[in-house]
């Protein structure tokens, strides 16, 4: 029975697999308000009562696609991270990664536009992300927390004062998702978290068409001065 049931298991992970493939290619053709389980299944040469037993509607398909894409740029952020963490002990250890993680995200996202778009771009109409999207949608900020928290640890961090009408915003998001981090350290965390993105989108979405030629200088210049803004620019004097 038992080598029944592995045979069934590893049919259904590649059906899955295939359902999740034909879907990917439907956000390329049609964008992922147009994403339909019927298509995906005629394309498969299914019948929709059998796809509907892997995904039971449009918004379960969607969820897997979307959780697939945040792992794989959250998978591609820590492999940065821990290539660049292999040389580390120099002072600057803390800007190194910071880039190489922004670059890592950068590169994944041009390799992967309409993977990006699903999780960056416009909001599917009628869609409603569950509980499920969280973690894996926190990979990335989850490593780019870890390296401000080991410069604020080994390397101290220079950052400007904090705002009096900044303060109490500031607390709140170093409690909710940075408490090893000061508030003064959390909040421009958070705003460069947010540029970085906007950064890759611009790009990814091509609003820099005409306007930045050298990108990928552009870029690792860009995410170095975002590295300024939350103390990653080495030991204190």
């Amino acid at each position: 029975m038992s080598a029944i049931r592995g045979a069934r298991e590893r049919a259904r992970i590649e059906v899955t697999a295939a359902i999740k493939d034909e879907a990917r290619k439907q956000l390329a053709a049609e964008g992922a308000a147009k994403l339909s389980l019927r298509a995906v299944a005629r394309e498969l040469g299914m019948v929709s009562s059998a796809l509907y037993r892997y995904f039971p509607s449009r918004d379960d398909l969607l969820t897997a696609l979307i959780v697939d894409a945040y792992d794989a740029v959250g998978a591609a952020a820590e492999r940065a991270h821990r290539a660049a963490t292999g040389a580390a002990g120099a002072p600057g250890t803390g800007l190194a990664r910071w880039v190489a993680v922004a670059c890592a995200v950068r590169d994944w996202a041009l390799a992967h536009p309409h993977e990006y778009a699903l999780i960056y771009g416009s909001p599917v109409p009628g869609y409603t992300a569950p509980q499920d999207t969280v973690g894996p949608a926190a990979r990335v900020g989850m490593v780019l927390i870890a390296i401000v928290e080991d410069a604020h640890r080994d390397e101290g961090l220079a950052l400007p004062p904090l705002p009096d009408e900044l303060r109490p915003e500031a607390e709140r998001l170093a409690a909710d998702i940075a408490p090893g981090l000061a508030p003064a350290v959390a909040a421009p965390l958070v705003a460069a978290w947010a540029q970085l993105f906007g950064l890759v989108s611009f790009e990814v979405f091509g609003q820099f068409n005409r306007v930045v030629e050298a990108r990928e200088v552009f870029f690792r210049q860009a995410v170095t001065e975002l590295a300024r803004t939350v103390g990653l620019m080495g030991r204190r004097g």
